[in-house]
């Protein structure tokens, strides 16, 4: 009985011949195929960036904290002695 293989698809690009050179030798140290260790490699990346990426689009507030951020949104807090001051050597030397 034959095992079906369901790798049909393919995944095609151009690397330096450095930067290839350099990823055979890794799998050649992990004593794997080119094909597995690209392949295990970029699972892993792209298992990464998908996590972090879910891990950012689900910040939730609390309520409280959620009213709280919105007020201070929301307040007009003025400006600061350092804004004041600024604005008073801009007005010291442009006029």
């Amino acid at each position: 009985m034959f095992a079906i293989s369901h790798n049909d698809a393919r995944l095609d690009f151009r690397l330096p011949a450095g930067q290839k050179a350099e990823i055979e030798r890794a799998a050649l140290a992990q004593n794997r195929s080119l094909t597995e260790f690209a392949t295990t490699v970029l699972t892993e990346a792209a298992r990464k960036v998908l996590a972090e990426h879910e891990r950012q689009a689900h910040v939730t507030l609390s309520n409280r904290d959620r009213d709280r951020f919105l007020a201070m949104l929301d307040a007009d807090p003025g400006p600061n002695r350092a804004l004041r001051a600024a604005a008073q050597r801009y007005r010291t030397r442009v006029a």
